[in-house]
């Protein structure tokens, strides 16, 4: 335990250490310089690290990645446009992406929607019970995905019939004197992925009550002020005074969440390992890359992750940038 700690503080030290002696030697390299070159050669002094450590640990993976997913099983020889086919004509992959669509669908609009109700209603106790309640619900937020499945399971766990149940649901149903269910097998419409889609709401709804609540003690209390002086109930005022002014917010949770949603695996893997009927294209690369070996089918599914999640990202640099310019 000892010899950890020691590690993690040497890697800490030396890491900003390191940066700070690199940030050192290229700033007194670009004084040296003088004139407006120094003006010119400053900021790529110090952004300059950062745009060599996206070139060499995301864009250069990338190409790699886009290279290998023409190629076979071992990466050895190209097999032209194969993977992808393989791909969109697999019934099973095709299901994957059904799963996937259900979590895109549900996952990120229940955030919002359970997030803007909590801040709304948080906002509205008292301070102390309002930190008290704010920082219950945000703490599954500091808990990894691997985490909260675990805590879930206390939740979902299913023991055969005659054998005490160590699951709070199967518990009740037998407090009723109903038979245990195995609910991760429960596919009848998709239930057990909407259970698995509660533990990853558990976990967002903290993030999603956070940003909600700082947008709407944002909001001028005049324009409240005045909806009530003409008479407006506060669901109107809600809907028609507070919520257009904190839109902006709500799309940026939605699409944060929406971006890791699209990216789900731990949950999955840890629960159901993508059986019955559950698998997610996350857990599906890593079966096929690190399970079969088949490096090329894996990097054809990263690929078609990365092109469903560019025009996500595009849209959301747009909806910045007109954010900025309205201001």
């Amino acid at each position: 335990m000892a010899l950890k700690i020691l590690n993690a503080l040497i890697a800490i030290i030396g890491g900003i250490g390191g940066a700070m002696i690199i940030f050192y030697i290229l700033n007194k390299l670009v004084e040296s310089v003088g004139g407006k070159w120094e003006d010119r050669l400053k900021p790529w002094a110090f952004a300059g690290p950062a745009i060599l450590a996206i070139g060499v640990y995301l864009i250069y993976p990338a190409v790699v990645t886009i290279q290998y997913s023409f190629a076979n099983e071992t990466s050895t020889a190209y097999v032209g446009f194969k993977n992808y086919t393989d791909i969109l004509t697999d019934s099973g992959f095709l299901q994957v992406l059904f799963n996937n669509l259900l979590w895109i669908i549900i996952v990120p609009a229940m955030c919002v929607i359970l997030g803007l109700g909590v801040a709304t209603l948080a906002d509205r106790l008292k301070p102390r019970g309002e930190k008290l309640s704010k920082t219950i619900i945000f703490l599954p937020m500091a808990i990894s995905m691997v985490g909260a499945a675990t805590i879930w399971r206390a939740i979902y766990e299913y023991q055969p019939v005659g054998t005490p149940q160590t699951g709070l649901l199967n518990a009740m149903r037998e407090w009723f004197g109903r038979d245990p269910v195995f609910w991760y097998g429960v596919e009848k419409l998709h239930f057990n992925s909407i259970l698995l889609m509660i533990i990853f709401i558990w976990t967002q709804v903290g993030y999603s009550m956070v940003l909600l609540s700082a947008a709407i003690k944002a909001v001028p209390e005049d324009t409240v002020e005045a909806g009530r002086i003409d008479g407006a109930g506060e669901k109107r005022i809600f809907f028609s005074i507070i919520l257009p002014q904190v839109w902006g917010t709500v799309l940026t949770v939605f699409i944060t969440v929406l971006i890791g949603v699209m990216k789900i695996f731990d949950i999955v893997y840890v629960t159901t390992n993508g059986g019955f009927n559950t698998d997610v294209i996350g857990r599906r690369f890593y079966n096929e890359l690190f399970t079969n070996g088949n490096a090329g089918y894996a990097s054809a599914i990263v690929v078609l992750l990365m092109i469903a999640i560019i025009p996500v990202l595009v849209y959301q640099v747009r909806h910045f940038r007109a954010e900025e310019a309205n201001r």
